[in-house]
């Protein structure tokens, strides 16, 4: 009776873990087919995108010019929206501030799920980074305030087997998209700043 019972057992964990390992070959086999649609989300960085990263910061939209010249009280230079990159002079009355901050999040699917999950081997997410950016921009002329810009930019990029972002991709991409809103923003201020920066000369 024992016997029967333990031979029982064992043709029924034998035959469990044969259809567990079907399924993981299956998952396998059809990984390369999907990998390529589940890998790399909507918006996530390519190869170019990378490299592109790797040269000095910028969006990819012009510049939009501002009607006056002002000097970089704080900040780095090197790293600004374009419309206020492009209106630095050591001779003008206006004064800019500008500060970023980032901040990073990271989400992981817990490893008991994802290790028995035939989904994991076809490309579905393991987990996500984020990056969010937040921008100031103060614009003064004297003890004036002509203006007073924030931004704020949040990316998440979800990793697989099969494709793994980094933070520096996201942390440009965010960057650049921060500074294009403070651009957008001057862009449609330009011409109430025009008016208050030509009373205060």
């Amino acid at each position: 009776m024992l016997r029967s019972l333990l031979v029982s057992v064992f043709h029924r964990i034998t035959a469990d873990l044969l259809a567990i390992g079907l399924c993981v070959l299956f998952a396998g086999c059809t990984a390369q087919t999907y990998a390529n649609s589940f890998s790399a989300p909507n918006g996530a960085s390519s190869a170019n995108d990378t490299a592109a990263a790797a040269e000095p910061e910028q969006t990819a939209a012009a510049a939009v010019p501002l009607p006056f010249k002002g000097r970089l009280i704080d900040g780095n230079p090197k790293a600004l929206p374009p419309a206020v990159a492009a209106a630095l002079s050591d001779n003008g009355t206006v004064v800019f501030n500008y500060r970023e901050e980032l901040t990073h999040d990271h989400y992981t699917v817990p490893l008991a799920i994802s290790a028995f999950d035939p989904l994991t081997y076809a490309g579905y997410p393991l987990g996500s980074y984020s990056v969010t950016a937040f921008a100031t921009l103060g614009i003064s002329q004297g003890d004036r305030v002509l203006g007073d810009y924030t931004a704020k930019v949040h990316l998440t990029r979800n990793y697989t087997l099969y494709y793994q972002p980094t933070y520096l991709e996201l942390e440009h991409a965010a960057k650049a998209q921060v500074r294009e809103k403070i651009d957008q923003q001057l862009y449609r201020d330009a011409p109430r700043l025009a008016a208050a920066a030509g009373q205060g000369r």
